[in-house]
């Protein structure tokens, strides 16, 4: 097979290509650039492979970035673009279930792909748009199978990441995994708990933001890799239900970590303890209890403006998504006018400030000042006080007097 329209981003990385053969050595493209040129979608990062040794690599080239010499990995720099290139390697002594005890570099591109973990990652291409294809992966890209290239139990063991990269392509690409694959993952599950959580978590997020939820869904449940995931084995009945509806297309992290805690039940603290399990940034978490509150409100039928505005149309738009699957009736578009016709869209948009409340209406700097602001910033939003300073000043006055 050869490829003789290719993307922008092999056409730039040609001259990269030509340079290490026309110094004795191969070079290939590898990786998934190459599986998704073949199927017809964006490419993002191109990987180089090349029989060349790192040091070799630097003579070649005048500048070059040692960006994991250690593993072959050196990038390429030209005109402005970084390109990594990998010497041929194999890899031996799995002992953490991740990564690789011994590195060897070789000069054979079958023993480099042999290594690789599904045989439509296993593709290599030349510069010439040459398919090189040594383990039946295109075969598995027409019958959109999902396969380890050789024993899925060897694979696994080498990197049982492997395991959740086998759902998530499944989900991405709406292929199936083939069955002597799915058995190894079913068999060697529990290793998922070798592997750290941050690198799970990638997986998972990327699978729930596939374009077919359900085919990675599927095997995430009935291989057991759920009970390895951290604070998930409880679920089982909540992801099954999963498996028979119409997930909501889920496009960020925030929106899956919210969808994920709303499926299970989770509210403010038992939300927060699950997402730091996971390991989740501390922003993820802010907003996933800010976007569950619009949830509660849309389902309660009980949205109000100060609920939009609190969220902000972001966040409100990705719970009415949320919402929708769990019986909510709201239109993306209600939510949009609530937000439109919002006095403002946040503090600052207020017509007096702290420093003004102090010199016009006297308050001293404290606690009453900070109360005095939300109580006005409240009024403002539900529509209760009109945004005008001689308005505020004098609300904020009588609040004060009031206060007493």
């Amino acid at each position: 097979m050869i490829i003789k329209n290719l993307p922008t981003e092999f056409e730039q990385a040609r001259p990269i290509m030509q340079a290490i053969e026309s110094a004795g050595f191969e070079a290939y493209f590898v990786g998934g650039s190459v599986r998704d040129t073949i199927l017809n979608k964006p490419i993002h990062d191109v990987d180089i492979a090349t029989s060349a040794y790192p040091e070799e690599i630097k003579k070649i080239f005048k500048r070059t970035v040692d960006t994991g010499i250690e593993h072959g990995t050196v990038m390429i720099l030209d005109h402005g673009e970084g390109y990594e290139t990998t010497t041929f390697r194999t890899e031996s002594g799995y002992q953490d279930f991740r990564r690789p005890d011994e590195v060897t570099f070789v000069r054979s591109l079958s023993e480099d792909l042999q290594r690789r973990d599904f045989t439509i990652n296993a593709l290599a291409m030349k510069e010439t748009g040459e398919i090189i294809d040594l383990f039946d992966g295109l075969r598995d890209l027409d019958n959109q199978l999902i396969r380890t290239v050789g024993e899925a139990y060897e694979r696994f063991h080498e990197d049982a990441l492997r395991m959740m990269r086998a759902v998530r392509f499944a989900s991405q690409l709406n292929f199936k995994i083939d069955s002597a694959t799915l058995t190894g993952i079913e068999e060697n599950s529990a290793l998922l708990e070798k592997i750290a959580v941050e690198r799970i978590r990638v997986e998972l997020e990327k699978m729930f933001m596939g374009q077919t939820v359900q085919a990675g869904l599927d095997a995430f449940i009935d291989t057991d890799l759920y009970r390895y995931c951290p604070g998930m084995d409880i679920y089982r009945t909540e992801l099954q239900s999963l498996t028979e509806s119409e997930l909501p297309s889920l496009d960020s992290d925030t929106e899956v970590w919210t969808f994920i805690t709303y499926l299970f039940g989770l509210q403010n603290g038992s939300s927060t303890h699950f997402l730091k399990t996971w390991k989740t940034s501390n922003q993820i978490i802010t907003d996933v209890l800010k976007i569950q509150k619009v949830i509660e409100a849309i389902l309660a039928e009980q949205l109000t403006p100060k609920v939009v505005y609190d969220a902000g149309l972001e966040r409100a738009l990705s719970a009415q998504k949320i919402a929708i699957f769990f019986g909510g009736t709201i239109k993306n578009d209600e939510i949009k006018n609530i937000y439109q016709n919002l006095p403002i869209k946040n503090k600052s948009d207020l017509n007096i400030d702290g420093g003004q409340l102090i010199k016009v209406a006297h308050i001293k700097p404290g606690p009453l000042l900070g109360k005095v602001l939300f109580a006005i910033e409240n009024q403002v939003v539900n529509g209760d006080l009109a945004n005008k300073q001689e308005e505020l000043v004098s609300f904020a006055t009588q609040m004060v007097t009031e206060e007493g």
